[in-house]
């Protein structure tokens, strides 16, 4: 279920936190959900556990998931992963408007253009 790209410009670790959180969001690894093991996941990525340690302790951070000692990684609410995702999409599309601003981009055509995203539409350059 989660995978890494070594050629990414984005780290792994934050691959690995952005694919957690995803499952989250999309209900495929509930609250309660234990989550593989640090060794387990580093063997299947074949990548460094302390990788792996990184991206679960970011997450505990942010509350998405929390750890057990001896028992292992549970995720703990689906909240403050939907918080973290709504902070990246504000900011992603604050950067994204004030692109359109500067290409001279109507805000019309930039509501427009949202609007066909939202509803799943093809949008056409």
């Amino acid at each position: 279920m989660i995978a890494v790209d070594p050629t990414s410009r984005v780290p792994i670790y934050r691959q690995i936190e952005d694919q957690i959180t995803e499952l989250v969001l999309l209900n495929l690894w509930p609250q309660g959900t234990r989550l593989p093991s640090v060794r387990s996941l580093a063997l299947e990525l074949n990548i460094n556990p302390n990788t792996i340690q990184k991206a679960y302790q970011n997450l505990e951070t942010r509350g998405i998931i929390r750890s057990a000692p001896g028992r292992g990684s549970f995720v703990a609410s689906r909240e403050p992963a939907q918080a973290a995702l709504r902070s990246q999409a504000e900011a992603a599309l604050r950067e994204a408007a004030g692109k359109a601003a500067l290409a001279g981009l109507s805000r019309e055509e930039a509501s427009r253009i949202l609007d066909q995203v939202w509803k799943g539409e093809k949008t056409h350059d």
